[in-house]
């Protein structure tokens, strides 16, 4: 069910090869070719030493660029995890796996390392065999 307002696609790019990206270059906004459908991307640029506030950013938006004002205290947001799992193909020696998948366990949570609200982050996830 759709309750109006406009409906965001973002792309957040992790790093640029610059420390910070200044604030007039931080956001691109494309409407996706159709101006009134409610539906736009926003890409989102920030430097190797800046810590990515997605909400915060989002806030920067002008609301004409956005085919309207975005209600960011209703905003849900959708992130992907991927958990790799000991496959029984010999794509690599057994213990190589192992530390390879005990690895990506030790990874960041993404939900805090983009500064989302835990109450209204989805996230979905998928399992690949190395």
């Amino acid at each position: 069910m759709f309750l109006g307002g406009p409906v965001l696609r973002t792309l957040v790019r992790l790093r640029e090869p610059v420390p910070r990206v200044p604030a007039e270059q931080r956001i691109v906004v494309d409407d996706l070719g159709y101006a009134d459908d409610g539906i736009v991307h926003v890409t989102a640029r920030f430097g190797y030493m800046e810590t990515p506030d997605v909400p915060g950013t989002l806030a920067m938006l002008d609301p004409a660029e956005t085919e309207g004002p975005l209600r960011l205290d209703q905003a849900s947001y959708f992130l992907s995890k991927i958990e790799l799992r000991r496959g029984k193909a010999p794509t690599m020696a057994p213990w190589r796996k192992r530390l390879f998948i005990a690895t990506s366990y030790i990874t960041a949570d993404a939900a805090e390392y983009f500064s989302l609200p835990r109450d209204r982050t989805v996230i979905m996830g998928s399992h690949i065999e190395v």
